[in-house]
């Protein structure tokens, strides 16, 4: 017995030394063993880091014209494009060109101003990644009843200030950490604010009149909410270089701010309108016009018994209410379209109409 007990155990050592071997050769390349290992319950295999950012959706090293996967297009599957408002990019390549010439006359500088990117953020999110110090200013579209928000970052507030003030070319202007920006700084910065705003409601002008009101400037993102954290907004950053100076402007707009214009952002261009074709049409109405629609005279119309009519045989009466100068009505299928009297001329029996008769839905 105790030589049967030695001979099983190692019989038991040797297989487990086999399946060992069989589970580190499946390893390398065999998906269906790992799957069956995984339904006896003795897989114990982890996800390494390349495959738990493939799930989430948040792969560093991918770049940012691929498709987000995962988890991360479940959040932000909520959000709407700006690509489904065509003529965003359309109002905002004519602010980029006003914007140019103004800041030119504004500075009296060589400016250039570039659209970087249009994208689609949540307002929470993008106060979050708002890099400090920074001036943020709250403008209202008047005829929108609605707000927006402008933000001047550090580089262009000093760049600004340096070439309003005389500041030499070449020299990088001075930027002093920890202080809060001085009465002068933002005089000159809300002047600019006003030139931007400006040029904002001459973009929209021939899409829609509006109005952007400068409303107030502030320093602390908190003070600036315009919209609830979870709102999607529309944000565009500008570029402004001169010369060796420069920084961005990002402008955010709620959806909520363009909803009343939104149809005529949907537009592919300017004042397009689909489907329409002016031939077709006049042909169409030249073709309605000639076209043949029977009319009916009814001379009176009378409700009687199921059980009467049936009863009806031939010879049998059906007395009307209706005289000589009653008025016929006029219909074409179930439609009353005229009102007349009975009359005859030329030996054929005639109705002239006496009046149009209005329906239901035109009269309401």
């Amino acid at each position: 017995m105790a030589e049967e007990t030695e001979t099983e155990e190692v019989d038991q050592d040797a297989l487990m030394a086999e399946w060992e071997a069989m589970e580190d050769d499946d390893g390398e390349g065999g998906g269906d063993d790992d799957m069956a290992a995984a339904m006896e319950g003795g897989s114990t295999r982890v996800l390494d880091q390349s495959e738990i950012d493939s799930l989430l959706g948040v792969d560093t090293s991918a770049e940012d014209d691929v498709a987000q996967s995962g988890i991360q297009a479940i959040l932000n599957s909520a959000l709407v494009s700006y690509e489904r408002l065509p003529m965003l990019e359309v109002v905002f390549d004519r602010l980029v060109r006003m914007m140019s010439t103004s800041l030119r006359n504004f500075t009296s500088d060589n400016v250039e101003v570039s659209l970087d990117n249009i994208t689609s953020a949540r307002f929470g999110d993008y106060l979050n990644s708002i890099p400090l110090p920074a001036m943020l200013s709250v403008f209202k579209a008047e005829e929108w009843d609605n707000f927006g928000l402008m933000t001047v970052d550090s580089a262009l507030i000093y760049s600004i200030v340096d070439v309003l003030l005389g500041g030499r070319r070449g020299t990088a202007a001075m930027r002093i950490e920890g202080r809060p920006y001085t009465t002068i700084e933002r005089n000159l910065v809300e002047r600019m604010v006003h030139v931007v705003l400006a040029d904002l409601s001459s973009a929209f002008d021939p899409l829609s009149p509006v109005n952007f009101r400068f409303e107030r400037l502030e320093t602390n993102p908190r003070f600036a909410t315009i919209a609830r954290h979870a709102n999607a907004t529309i944000v565009i950053t500008l570029r402004v270089d001169m010369e060796d100076r420069g920084g961005r402007i990002e402008l955010l707009i709620p959806y909520a701010t363009l909803e009343p214009v939104r149809e005529l952002l949907l537009q592919q261009f300017m004042g397009e309108k689909f489907g329409r074709d002016s031939i077709w049409e006049g042909h169409l109405t030249a073709e309605l016009w000639q076209t043949d629609v029977p009319i009916q005279a009814v001379l009176e119309q009378v409700e009687l018994p199921l059980g009467d009519v049936m009863n009806w045989e031939v010879g049998s009466h059906l007395e009307l209410a209706c005289t000589p100068a009653s008025a016929i009505e006029m219909r074409c299928g179930d439609v009353p379209m005229f009102q007349g009297n009975m009359g005859r001329k030329n030996g054929s029996i005639a109705v002239r109409v006496v009046n149009k008769l209005t329906r239901e839905s035109e009269a309401s």
